[in-house]
């Protein structure tokens, strides 16, 4: 929506500084931020309170949780508000019996897994940025991450919430169990509307049992069909259950090695394609001979195909590090366009293979680096060219990566949710921020 052009700023200042404290209200909103204050409420009375102020100042109102997002979903514009949830990050409690977490939105997810990690549970959802991405956030923007294809996105993650809509009342619906058919199941309006319809303040999360023992291995394979069979060996591993899928193509595993300093003289990087899973069970020793006999065994008759198994936890994070350490495609291209789709599994391969020579006929200099979840479809893709692109460029980059994907049955946004980034590709989304 468009910001209202005049505003009382002294006037709305003081009434902002009267509901949460003068040392919590900001004149400096931050990069990308146009806004000119920065509000910190540290309950849902006082985002309440923020929220009725700005409706009465006909302001509205962008919310920020943990600077996570990629898609410019968080950008504001002077004559708006910035409602910051940092000072809301209290872990109100756990219940380990019944595997459930009440949490403020403001709680990174970092911050959930270790104090569920000492009840022997964990919140059944992992991404590279656990440290800073906030529950609300994930909540708001219906985050995935390596375990989706086990546990499901946030929103099979949320038991119940609470959040303050854009008249500044509040909804709390705090459920603590699965089962409830009392009507309309309104908490999944909000997981997912990026805040549009109200600003999440509170959650319950429902905890998994933590695995006793990991195990992780590295495969080469010669494509992305080779990569889907050993998933589904994975899959029926006896010694335990699959915790994560990650295929990391060539170009992309090739530069994140080689930044990293990471090798192996038995695991040639010259694949199309490599796949890193994670096992989990109740054995160190028995993890690792199913890896052995059941994946690697089965691999061992074709020229084409390595493997490595990490044989201490200290190797597992090297190679979980292969994945998650994006930083560096973004030092190697500043600012580097990246997207985030989802693609069913059985289209992958023909997916990328038309990513690929669609962008090389744009420019024959333009290489995808690509990643993600193969287990549940969603690829990161990001391109060897430092951003952002000139517009017709950019346009039929899109093109290539978006025209087919609805006939597909996929998605343009899969974890990052939807911003300023997707304007062409999402007419019908409303930008977050509010009220009118």
């Amino acid at each position: 929506m468009q910001a209202v052009a005049r505003v009382d700023l002294p006037a709305l200042k003081q009434a902002l500084i009267a509901a949460v404290g003068a040392g919590h209200v900001r004149t400096d909103a931050g990069p990308d931020h146009g806004a000119e204050l920065l509000v910190l409420p540290a309950s849902t009375a006082e985002v309440a309170a923020v929220v009725a102020i700005a409706r009465t100042h006909g302001v509205s109102i962008v919310a920020q949780g943990g600077h996570t997002g990629l898609v410019g979903g968080c950008q504001s514009h002077p004559g708006q508000i910035v409602l910051s949830l940092t000072r809301m990050a209290l872990i109100e409690a756990i219940y380990p019996d019944e595997r459930v977490a009440i949490v403020q939105a403001g709680v990174a997810l970092e911050a959930l897994q270790s104090a569920a990690l000492t009840h022997g549970l964990e919140p059944g959802i992992d991404l590279a940025a656990r440290g800073t991405a906030t529950i609300g956030g994930m909540v708001s923007t219906n985050a995935g991450g390596i375990m989706a294809h086990r546990y499901g996105v946030m929103r099979h993650r949320v038991l119940g919430l609470e959040a303050v809509l854009p008249d500044g009342t509040i909804y709390s619906d705090m459920t603590r169990v699965v089962k409830n058919t009392a009507g309309y199941d309104l908490k999944h309006l909000f997981i997912g509307a990026e805040g549009t319809l109200g600003i999440v303040t509170r959650v319950v999360i429902k905890l998994e049992p933590l695995p006793q023992s990991t195990a992780t291995a590295m495969l080469g394979l010669p494509s992305v069909a080779a990569a889907f069979e050993a998933i589904n060996l994975a899959l029926r591993v006896d010694a335990g259950h699959l915790r994560a899928a990650e295929g990391l193509w060539q170009s992309y595993i090739q530069l994140t090695a080689r930044a990293q300093g990471w090798s192996e003289p038995s695991f040639p990087l010259d694949q199309p394609i490599c796949l890193l899973l994670m096992l989990g069970g109740a054995n160190q020793a028995s993890l690792n001979e199913g890896i052995e006999a059941d994946l690697c065994c089965h691999l061992r008759p074709s020229p084409n195909s390595h493997w490595h198994i990490a044989g201490s936890k200290r190797q597992e994070s090297d190679l979980w590090r292969l994945r998650e350490d994006t930083d560096q495609l973004y030092r190697a291209h500043a600012a580097a366009p990246s997207y985030d789709v989802s693609v069913p599994l059985s289209e992958i391969g023909a997916y990328v293979d038309h990513v690929t020579i669609g962008l090389a006929r744009i420019d024959a200099r333009l290489v995808p680096y690509v990643f993600g979840h193969l287990a549940d479809g969603n690829l990161h893709i990001v391109l060897n060219r430092a951003g952002p692109l000139d517009d017709a460029i950019s346009s039929a980059v899109e093109h290539v990566l978006y025209a087919n994907l609805r006939a597909l049955g996929g998605s343009f946004s899969a974890e990052h949710g939807v911003g300023s980034a997707y304007p062409p590709w999402s007419p019908h989304l409303i930008r977050r921020s509010w009220p009118r």
